[in-house]
């Protein structure tokens, strides 16, 4: 599993227990699939039965509001895992998972899940503490929410994702593939104009610079400052 995952867990290597390398006759080429970019993985409402590892590219999960409003629950990277609350008696489809680009994902059912986690004891603690660390996330976006205002939602949305996905190159930081400002406004509950204003302002201090490839942070502490 890539150590750039959100979820990334210690010594437990996901990645090469879904690898069909490895697994031979327990996984194969009808479990894995390349989901075009804006292709839908699954909508509400469809069954839940499966549970999709991310080989490459990148995939959105999210839901609709009452008023047809999108929101933005979680952008995942190579080597993250989702569809897993089908391992927890979800039967039907909260959210939807959308692919961002072109991404290859490894599909399993539950039921062979169930009997990968039989094989490997690892699995198990992995899906609890995946699952448990999602809970932490979204509680600590609900008081972001709650308690920042736009800008620091955005400073600290950034700061997170630096600790997340963040290599470390001299004294700066790189976060490649980095995502769009719309993504950013969608994740942090602003506006795309307020991202923008945010990320330009954070650019003329010499904190950040970035393009569409890239987020690249020369000032780690003082991007942290910034959060209010």
């Amino acid at each position: 599993m890539s150590d750039k995952a959100i979820w990334y867990l210690e010594n437990i290597d996901v990645g090469g227990i879904f690898c069909p390398k490895k697994l031979g006759d327990q996984i194969n080429d009808q479990h894995l699939k390349l989901v075009k970019k804006d292709e839908y993985v699954y909508l509400p409402d469809e069954d839940s039965d499966k549970i999709y590892f991310i080989n490459d590219g990148r995939i959105k999960i999210g839901s609709f509001a009452d008023n047809g409003k999108e929101i933005t629950k979680a952008i995942l990277n190579e080597g993250e895992v989702f569809g897993e609350l089908a391992l927890i008696g979800e039967t039907k489809r909260r959210d939807y998972a959308i692919a961002v680009e072109d991404t290859n994902v490894c599909v399993i059912s539950s039921a062979e899940m169930k009997h990968l986690i039989k094989d490997h004891n690892s699995l198990s603690l992995f899906f609890m503490k995946m699952m448990g660390s999602k809970v932490i996330e979204m509680e600590n976006r609900l008081e972001s929410l709650v308690f920042k205002d736009s800008r620091s939602r955005i400073v600290e949305y950034l700061s997170d994702l630096v600790r997340k996905r963040g290599q470390r190159v001299g004294y700066e930081w790189v976060v490649r593939n980095f995502i769009t400002h719309q993504e950013i406004a969608n994740l942090t509950a602003t506006s795309r104009q307020t991202v923008t204003t945010v990320l330009n302002e954070l650019r003329n201090s010499d904190v950040i610079t970035f393009n569409r490839k890239r987020l690249l942070v020369r000032d780690l502490d003082k991007l942290k400052e910034e959060i209010k």
